[in-house]
């Protein structure tokens, strides 16, 4: 009877090795699941009460781990103030992780973590922040909660040592114009001209963009810091002709409810639809016009601690790593090559 209702929904996907199914993470996709349930008594993880910044999980009764709903866990985090988008990571990698191990919190000990750990390294293949991440949430709630010593044994993994990839001021002209749509538009030029994140740039309200001061105002960004950046005159004149069409009210770019800004995914689709029409190769997220911002700024001669402010780094070792992509001075270094006295052209 369940499998039949699940079948109704487009866009359902079966997971034979997780026993689960999925759905496409898009704005109404949990309305029409919790429709066609309407009449059954099921639980709503409190992470999807207010978005769907993940695809829905609805795990089978098969998985006995699946209704562990971390609730304990939620309300502490909550009550420390920590980020809902770090408060969603905790509780999905340690309901991961009993679906790993099929076993109980109490039941857990040292080498499941670490099993698990091997398993998101080698079969999922994740990157040193996902392992650090799913670290801090397992000793988060076995270490500080359940006081459990065994975690603080587990050994972080070296940080992977990758340059951000940049795109050009050319490439970054074609993606945005590439885009017709007025809302899709304002929003890739204001993540390249004031260098947001993208979680940013979909909680914008109204009036944090300061048209007077020429300033975009970002409140609560990562580290529950509040800053300022920049508003370009382009980006302004977008924003102008969006205001008259789309007349926004609560949220600068908001959803089909207007009661709820647009969802992380629905941007970043945004963004990989402009690169293809645009004709764009280079292996890049929305998130790489934050770093093409820095980076172009660093080549216009501003200062690395200005573009610190700028971007929210805690730390100056971050924003120093636009020093080794940029081209500032690296272009005016001329090959050994060219150097050479060649004979021109091939054999005859």
């Amino acid at each position: 009877m369940h499998v039949e209702k699940v079948r109704t929904l487009e866009g359902r996907k079966w997971h034979k090795d997780r026993k689960c199914w999925s759905f496409p993470d898009s704005d109404g996709t949990l309305e029409r699941i919790l429709k066609v349930f309407e009449d059954e008594e099921i639980h709503i993880d409190p992470s999807l009460q207010t978005q769907l910044p993940h695809p829905v999980i609805a795990r089978s009764r098969a998985t006995k781990q699946s209704f562990h709903n971390f609730e304990d866990l939620r309300r502490e985090l909550v009550s420390r103030k920590y980020s809902y988008k770090t408060v969603k990571g905790y509780i999905y990698y340690n309901r991961d992780f009993l679906n790993f191990t099929d076993k109980k919190p109490s039941d857990i000990s040292d080498n499941d973590i670490k099993d698990y750990l091997l398993y998101l390294a080698e079969e999922k293949e994740s990157a040193t922040s996902t392992l650090n991440q799913a670290i801090n949430a397992l000793k988060f709630y076995y270490g500080t909660m359940l006081k459990r010593k065994f975690v603080y044994e587990v050994k972080r993994p070296r940080k992977d040592k990758k340059l951000p990839v940049v795109l050009s001021k050319e490439e970054v002209a074609k993606i945005i114009n590439s885009v017709d749509n007025l809302k899709h538009k304002a929003i890739l030029m204001l993540v390249y001209s004031a260098g947001l994140r993208v979680g940013e740039v979909v909680r914008l309200k109204p009036e944090d963009v300061d048209s007077k001061r020429m300033l975009v105002f970002i409140k609560g960004a990562k580290g529950r810091k509040d800053r300022y950046s920049l508003l370009s005159e382009s980006t302004l004149k977008t924003l102008r002709e969006y205001w008259r069409e789309y007349k926004p009210v609560k949220w600068l770019f908001p959803g089909p409810n207007r009661e709820r800004y647009i969802t992380i995914r629905t941007a970043q689709r945004v963004f990989e639809m402009a690169c293809n029409r645009a004709g764009i190769r280079k292996d890049v997220t929305i998130h790489s016009l934050r770093h093409s911002f820095a980076t172009h700024l660093l080549e216009n001669g501003i200062d690395l601690r200005y573009i610190q402010e700028l971007l929210g780094h805690k730390s100056s070792k971050t924003t120093e790593i636009y020093t080794h992509v940029s081209t500032k001075s690296i272009g005016k270094i001329k090959s050994p090559l060219d150097t050479l006295n060649l004979k021109e052209g091939g054999d005859k």
